[in-house]
């Protein structure tokens, strides 16, 4: 019968689509996507706005509401229902020995074979600590926790000497360590404040500049010089969350380098999310930023 192929092409035609059946669905079982914790208490409160095609939100954040009657005691500690402590399990404070110089840090989860990797680089005054401290800033350390914790991955809160290139290489040497352990996993950096500066050293450095998988700023800063680093170039993901009442980092300044990333990116759309919540102060993007959410789109996005 003429268009009929012989039956021995179409066997080869179906096991080639078997194979690649069975390629596709291994790759789509490999992409991590985090399971939820405690979502419904974590949600973002009200959107009042949103533009450039939902990468810019404006939250309608209420310290009463979302401090008050969040916390038991303001700012110090939050209700039990916010937290699950048991994660303290595969909690570890460890030292790691590099040329740079010993690097303490906090190991919540698997410091091997991890699928996902996330640290977060406190500010000026803070210490390895701040990032595991279950009843501050609402319980989003300890949501954060639990999700490394519960889907396999490996999170890291360190010490570090300075927000200068001795830092930010001794956040590179614990990266770099980690990854070797966990050489699958995507690795996400959040930096709270002045530890941005690290984020943007980290981002421009050859090794991390091509390693890490996202960038989440929190209050932070920003740097032009990002638009030239391999991180830039590789489409790092960049996650910004900001207070309209930041009074360190103004939100006008971090909402004109967010759009310059745009700008920059015309030919290619930019994987890039802004935050704002509206009457939010210095300290409150480490508060309400939604781990779940962001990690996951970054997880979505990631190079």
């Amino acid at each position: 019968m003429r268009g009929r192929w012989p039956a021995s092409q179409r066997g080869a035609c179906r096991a080639a689509l078997t194979a690649l059946l069975f390629l596709f669905s291994a790759a789509y079982a490999d992409a991590l996507e985090l399971k939820p914790f405690k979502d419904d208490l974590f949600a973002y409160p009200p959107t009042l706005s949103s533009d450039t095609n939902g990468a810019y939100t404006v939250i309608d954040y209420r310290e009463m509401r979302d401090i008050n009657q969040r916390d038991q005691v303001p700012e110090r500690r939050v209700h039990a229902q916010y937290t699950d402590t048991g994660v303290r399990k595969v909690q570890q404070d460890l030292l790691l020995k590099t040329d740079v110089g010993d690097v303490r840090h906090i190991a919540v989860g698997k410091t091997q074979g991890a699928g996902i990797i996330v640290l977060y680089l406190h500010g000026q005054g803070g210490s390895r600590k701040q990032g595991v401290d279950d009843f501050t800033f609402g319980g989003n350390f300890n949501r954060l926790k639990n999700l490394m914790a519960g889907n396999g991955g490996l999170y890291l809160s360190p010490d570090f000497s300075d927000f200068g290139d001795t830092g930010a290489a001794q956040v590179a040497a614990l990266i770099n360590h980690y990854a070797e352990q966990s050489p699958a996993a995507k690795i996400f950096v959040a930096c709270g404040s002045m530890g941005g500066a690290l984020c943007w050293k980290l981002a421009a450095r050859n090794d991390t500049g091509r390693r890490i998988n996202g960038l989440l700023l929190l209050g932070s800063l920003w740097d032009e010089s990002f638009l030239a680093s391999p991180a830039f170039r590789r489409h790092v993901p960049v996650f910004f969350g900001q207070g309209s009442h930041d009074v360190v980092f103004p939100v006008e300044k971090q909402e004109a380098f967010f759009r310059s990333i745009i700008a920059r990116s015309k030919a290619y759309p930019y994987p890039t999310r802004f935050v704002r919540f509206e009457t939010g102060t210095h300290g409150t993007p480490i508060r309400m930023t939604d781990w779940r959410g962001t990690l996951n789109w970054m997880l979505s996005k990631a190079p």
